[in-house]
C-alpha cells in the first residue's frame, strides 16, 4: 500500500497519496510547466514528509493568519475580567463637552490623563452610552454577581500614544475623533493592560447637541433602473418623528418622500460577542425611495424628520446623478473592491493593525468623486465581527462617498456566517451578526433580504451579484438566479457583463487557495464556469483574499486568448479578477505563478472600469497608497464578436437552409 500525507487547511482534510501528489497538489498545471511542477512538488514533498519543519511552520502560520483575517482590536480587551479600582490619585476630563454645533456629525475631542502611578500599558476607553456600569448589564445568572462592565468601547488609546514621557510624568493630552452615535460619551482611564484591565478613572460626559439627528446617507440603486433609495440612520423612532426625504433636480420643485423605518434588538442576534459585549443599540435605519428619475440628471435632497409638534429636523443638503438608461451611450465609471473594512484617523483601536488600508482606499475614492459613477462593495464591509458599534464608524468614513454616489454592497463572511444560521459556511466569522446588520444598514434591490444576490443595470453595465455565503451550486436557488441575470441581459443594449461574489468562485493563487488544492473556493468553478462560458460574461471580480490577481479570459483551467493588455474581438472565456486589497491585512500568494495568472499585485488597491461607448472598456488597477494606474488592459469589439461562437458558448445549429 502506498504512503498517504494528508493537507490541513480549516475543517477540510485531503488526503494524498504519494504517487499521486503532483495532481492532488496540482490539478490546475499544465504540461508545460512540468519543470514548475516538479520543482514546486520537491518542496512540497519536503514539508508533507517533515524534512523541512521551518518552511512548514511558515506555511501553516500564513494560512491560519489568511483564514482568520486577524482577530478585532476590541477581542483583545478582557471584557468580563475588570475590576473596579476607582482612585483619587487618577483623573479624565474630557473637552468640548456639547458637539456638534452647525449640525456637524463628527468632532474631534482632547481628553487630559492624570495619574499618580501610571504604567505603559494604561490605556482609555471610550464608551457610548456614557454610564457604563454594572447597572447596565442584563442578569444572566443570579447566583454570579455581574461584572463591572458589560460592553465593549466604541474605540481605545493607550495614554502613551502621543505621550511617550507618559510613565515619568503621569500625564497625557489624546486627541480623539467622535461622531454622532445617538448617546452621550465618557473616557475611562485603565491599568493592567488589556487583559487585566482596572478601573482607575472616569471623565465627565460629552454630547452632541442633537444626538437623534439624521446622518449618513447611503444611496443605492433601487429595482428600476430609475429609483435611487437612501437609508440612513437617526434616533428618532417611527412614533416620535417622520422620517421623509425632500429632493428634486437642481434649481427644479422639490418634493417628499417618505421612508419606512426599521431597527433590530439583540435578540436579533445570533451569538457572541454580538449579543454579549459587543452588543450597542444601532438606533432606526431609514430607507426612502425616490422614483421615476430622469437619466443622467443631477438632484438635490436632504433628509427630515418631522416631530409630533411640527418642528423638522434637517440633515445638511446632499446631491447625486441620477443612472443612465439600461443601454444608454455615455460615459459610466465603476469602482469595485472587497474587503476594505474602517480603520481610525485619530490612530485608536491599536492603527494599522487591522485593516491599515481602509483609510487610503477611502481617500482615493474621495478624492476621485468627480470621476466616479457607482461604488460596489463586494463584502467583509467593515469587520465589525459583532461588535455593532463600528457599523456607524464604517457609515461615517464613507458618507462623503456613499452621499453622492450609489454604494452597492455584497454579502461576506464577516457579514454573513454563524453555525445552524443558514449560511453555506459553517464558521463564526460574523461575530454573531448572522447577516441582521449588514443586510438592514444597506439597502440593494433584493427580494430576500437574506438572500442577498441581486442584479442592477448601470447604462451599457449589466452586474450580476451572487452571495457567495449561501448556496451557489447547480440545482440551487441562487444557481437559477444567476443563469437568470445571465440570460436576460440584451448584449446589443448592454454589452459589458459583470459577475460579482465576494469568495472567489473563479480563480486565485493565494496561498490558502493553493494549500486547499483548490486556487479558488472548492465546487465553484465546476458549478459556474458553463454559465459564464455559455452567456459570455466579460469580466468576474472576488474579494475574499485581500491581494489583487488578474487573469487571462479562461475556461476549464486555459487561456482562451493570447492577448494582455489589449483584446479586440470575442475573449472567448472570462477575466477573473480578485480584488479584495480594499483594506483588511494582506493575504500571500503561492510562491509560484500559474499560467492563467496574468498579473497579481501584494498591495491594497481597488478597480475602476470606464465603459466609453458600446465597443470600448477600460480596465485599470489603481494602489490605494498613491491612486495611480498599475495594471490595465482594454477591450474592443462589436456587437458581431459577442454572438460570434467560441467553445462551449453555442447552441447546436442545423443545415437546413
Amino acid at each position: 500500500m502506498a504512503k498517504s500525507y494528508t493537507t490541513v487547511h480549516l475543517s477540510r482534510v485531503r488526503l494524498c497519496s504519494y504517487s499521486s501528489l503532483q495532481t492532488c497538489f496540482f490539478p490546475l498545471f499544465r504540461p508545460t510547466l512540468q519543470s514548475i511542477i516538479d520543482f514546486v512538488m520537491g518542496k512540497m514533498i519536503q514539508v508533507v514528509l517533515g524534512l523541512s519543519l521551518v518552511v512548514g511552520f511558515l506555511v501553516l502560520s500564513s494560512v491560519d493568519e489568511v483564514t482568520s483575517h486577524g482577530d478585532h482590536p476590541f477581542a483583545k480587551i478582557g471584557i468580563h475580567q475588570v475590576t473596579f479600582a476607582l482612585t483619587d490619585a487618577a483623573y479624565v476630563k474630557a473637552s468640548p463637552s456639547v458637539l456638534g454645533s452647525k449640525d456637524r456629525s463628527s468632532e474631534w475631542v482632547v481628553v487630559h490623563v492624570s495619574n499618580l502611578n501610571p504604567s505603559i500599558d494604561d490605556w482609555i476607553g471610550v464608551f457610548s452610552p456614557a454610564n457604563f456600569s454594572d447597572s447596565t448589564c442584563l442578569p444572566e445568572n443570579s447566583r454570579v454577581s455581574p461584572p463591572y462592565l458589560c460592553s465593549a468601547p466604541i474605540k481605545y488609546q493607550y495614554a502613551n500614544y502621543t505621550n511617550p514621557n507618559y510613565k515619568v510624568t503621569g500625564e497625557a493630552s489624546l486627541k480623539l475623533q467622535l461622531i454622532n452615535q445617538r448617546s452621550d460619551f465618557s473616557f475611562a482611564l485603565f491599568t493592567g493592560g488589556l487583559s487585566t484591565p482596572k478601573l482607575v478613572a472616569v471623565s465627565n460626559t460629552v454630547a452632541f447637541e442633537n444626538p437623534n439627528a439624521p446622518n449618513y446617507p447611503r444611496l443605492a440603486q433601487g429595482k428600476t433602473w430609475d429609483e435611487m433609495t437612501i437609508t440612513w440612520t437617526s434616533g428618532y423612532g417611527i412614533n416620535e418623528a417622520e422620517p421623509f426625504v425632500e429632493w428634486g433636480k437642481i434649481g427644479g420643485d422639490q418634493r417628499h418622500s417618505f421612508a419606512g423605518t426599521l431597527t433590530f434588538d439583540r435578540n436579533s442576534m445570533c451569538g457572541a460577542p454580538a449579543r454579549t459585549v459587543g452588543w450597542r443599540d444601532p438606533g432606526y435605519i431609514h430607507t426612502s425611495f425616490l422614483k421615476d428619475l430622469w437619466p443622467n440628471q443631477e438632484y438635490t435632497y436632504k433628509l427630515g424628520h418631522k416631530l409630533l409638534n411640527g418642528t423638522i429636523i434637517w440633515s445638511q443638503a446632499h446631491q447625486f446623478k441620477s443612472s443612465p438608461y439600461p443601454g444608454q451611450d455615455s460615459l459610466q465609471r465603476v469602482i469595485i473592491f472587497g474587503d476594505m473594512g474602517k480603520d481610525e484617523a485619530d490612530g485608536s483601536n491599536e492603527y494599522n493593525n487591522f485593516q491599515p488600508g481602509s483609510l487610503n482606499t477611502t481617500k482615493q475614492l474621495i478624492d476621485d468623486l468627480e470621476n466616479i459613477d457607482i461604488v460596489f462593495h463586494i463584502g467583509d464591509i467593515c469587520y465589525a465581527n459583532g461588535y455593532l458599534s463600528q457599523w456607524d464608524q464604517f457609515t461615517s468614513q464613507i458618507e462623503p462617498i456613499a452621499s453622492v454616489v450609489p454604494y452597492m454592497t455584497a454579502n461576506g463572511n464577516h457579514e454573513r456566517d454563524w453555525p445552524n444560521s443558514g449560511s453555506f459556511y459553517e464558521n463564526n466569522d460574523s461575530g454573531g451578526e448572522c447577516g441582521v446588520v449588514a443586510q438592514t444598514m444597506f439597502h440593494v434591490p433584493t427580494v430576500n433580504k437574506d438572500k442577498f444576490w441581486y442584479s442592477t443595470d448601470y447604462g451599457m453595465f449589466r452586474f450580476c451579484i451572487a452571495d457567495s455565503e449561501h448556496d451557489w451550486r447547480e440545482g440551487s436557488e441562487q444557481y437559477k438566479f444567476i443563469e437568470q441575470c445571465f440570460a436576460s441581459v440584451d448584449r446589443q443594449k448592454q454589452p459589458w457583463l459583470i459577475f460579482i461574489a465576494h469568495r472567489v468562485l473563479g480563480y486565485s493563487s493565494s496561498l490558502f487557495y493553493v494549500v486547499e488544492g483548490s486556487f479558488g473556493e472548492p465546487m465553484g468553478r465546476d458549478s459556474l464556469q458553463k454559465l459564464w462560458q455559455k452567456y459570455k460574461v466579460d469580466i468576474a471580480v472576488y474579494g475574499h483574499a485581500h491581494n489583487y490577481e488578474r487573469t487571462c479570459p479562461v475556461y476549464e483551467n486555459i487561456c482562451m486568448n493570447d492577448g494582455k493588455n489589449h483584446y479586440k474581438g470575442s475573449l472567448n472565456g472570462t477575466i477573473h479578477v480578485v480584488a479584495g486589497g480594499g483594506g483588511a491585512d494582506l493575504t500571500p500568494f503561492a510562491p509560484f505563478k500559474t499560467t492563467w495568472s496574468v498579473f497579481r499585485d501584494y498591495d491594497y488597491g481597488f478597480l475602476k472600469l470606464t465603459a466609453f461607448n458600446h465597443s470600448t472598456l477600460l480596465f485599470e488597477y489603481k494602489k490605494s497608497r498613491d491612486g495611480n494606474v498599475y495594471d490595465s488592459f482594454t477591450i474592443s469589439r462589436d456587437y458581431r464578436d459577442i454572438l460570434s461562437c467560441t467553445f462551449d458558448s453555442c447552441s447546436s445549429t442545423t443545415l437546413a437552409s
